[in-house]
């Protein structure tokens, strides 16, 4: 069919057969457009069937009028002096349906305690009370689609708030691995193993742990199998075993669906796994950009007024760099503190080895049921009293805590709502 002049190619230079060259409109786009000049294209799947229907975006109002339901429809790809009222028989939209009902129950409980029932019309408030969550929600299902676009691991991000009107959280970058500050540089492993099977030969002491004096971190299973404090040493890309070797495990990345949410009691944005996690398994590690402990102490003043709590020293050895998830970071930014937590901080080395730059790993500490929110000890303590290496001893004594834990700096009031809560942060 002859496409409207909206949608005339550009004049190109001419391409060898089979190129393809790229369209500025979406898919979506394309189609509104033939739909709006009554084009068919079998291409585009616009037949005639389907040629006079349009989306809809979200539902903004709603009355009724002699017992016959009417929505105010907000129309994708068209601007909301566009929005029409269309009867309830004209939408087959079942879940923006809904959906609407329940933003709606929930806009008359915020104001009046309990839903109303057989409303004829909504005031004002109400209504915009239901467009402002509907626009909210577009607003994280396209952040959603940012997130899940850049992640680089096989563990799914979902996005939900469903407690107030709150969007995507501002000037955060989400990134995959720690984003080197200035003035620091990483030194990259010079050897690796030449383990064939890395978990068999390790009693021998011959794979990259025993080389660095240190034990074998992982089961079978690929769970972590010493005590929090003693770091673990990975495979590294100079060592000849494969991807899937038992001692690749947090180089992997995080494995499971996970969900950014809305906390109801005031504790910001949360993560909860949606799905089970066997204890002692890898969850995620702590990404974000890593600088100087004077760069980090410049920095927390600032954070301090905002009331934020993302610098964590990498202390394992020595106090000089930090880690500031506030602005470069992964999902686990958003992952809460805990009196009571069911994560724990590892130090990992993969392929660097300064023992000053270690990578943080949140390691399970008890089966975690699918749907429970993930946390950990911002503030946690390491027991060094049988901790197998005097070195590793004198390293917790000296920092106080077990490396990655936050920088302590004002008394900030806890909402774990643990037991054994310690009422601050720190």
């Amino acid at each position: 069919p002859t496409l409207p002049a909206t949608l005339l190619p550009l004049t190109l230079p001419r391409v060898p057969t089979g190129c393809a060259v790229c369209c500025k409109s979406s898919w979506s786009q394309l189609q509104d457009l033939c739909r709006l000049e009554r084009v068919r294209c079998h291409s585009l799947g616009i037949t005639r069937r389907n040629l006079s229907h349009f989306e809809v975006e979200f539902l903004c109002d709603y009355k009724r009028v002699r017992e016959e339901e009417f929505y105010l429809v907000k129309w994708r790809g068209y601007p909301e002096s566009e929005n029409t009222w269309e009867p309830r028989k004209n939408l087959r939209c079942v879940g923006l349906l809904k959906q609407f009902h329940k933003d709606l129950e929930q806009a008359w409980i915020r104001r009046d305690g309990k839903p109303k029932k057989n409303a004829r019309w909504l005031d004002q408030g109400v209504a915009n009370y239901v467009v402002q969550k509907a626009k909210q929600r577009r607003a994280l299902w396209r952040w959603e689609r940012q997130l899940n676009a850049k992640r680089n691991h096989k563990g799914r991000i979902v996005v939900e708030n469903e407690v107030d009107l709150d969007g995507p959280p501002r000037d955060f970058v989400y990134i995959n691995e720690y984003k080197v500050g200035e003035g620091i540089s990483l030194t990259q492993v010079a050897v690796g193993c030449e383990c064939r099977d890395c978990l068999a030969e390790a009693a021998g002491g011959c794979c990259c742990p025993g080389a660095s004096r240190h034990k074998f971190a992982y089961n079978e299973l690929g769970q972590v199998r010493i005590r929090a404090g003693l770091p673990i040493y990975e495979c590294n890309a100079r060592c000849r075993c494969g991807a899937e070797c038992s001692n690749r495990v947090v180089q992997r990345g995080i494995r499971y669906d996970l969900c950014i949410f809305r906390t109801s009691n005031g504790r910001g944005w949360g993560v909860r796994t949606l799905e089970k996690i066997r204890k002692n398994s890898f969850v995620m590690e702590y990404v974000g950009e890593i600088i100087t402990s004077e760069e980090a102490e410049r920095r927390g003043q600032i954070y301090d007024r905002q009331g934020a709590t993302y610098l964590f020293d990498l202390d394992y050895v020595e106090d000089v760099y930090t880690v500031d998830a506030a602005y470069y970071g992964n999902i686990s930014h958003f992952v809460n503190h805990s009196c009571d937590p069911n994560l724990q901080v590892y130090n990992v080395f993969i392929d660097n080895l300064d023992e000053r730059l270690p990578r943080i790993a949140l390691f399970a500490t008890r089966h975690i049921r699918a749907g429970e929110e993930l946390t950990f000890d911002y503030n946690m303590q390491v027991d060094p009293v049988d901790a197998e290496s005097t070195r590793m001893d004198s390293n917790l004594g000296r920092a106080g805590g077990l490396a990655g834990s936050p920088k302590k700096r004002v008394r900030i009031e806890c909402k774990c709502g643990a037991e054994s809560c310690r009422k601050y942060l720190f």
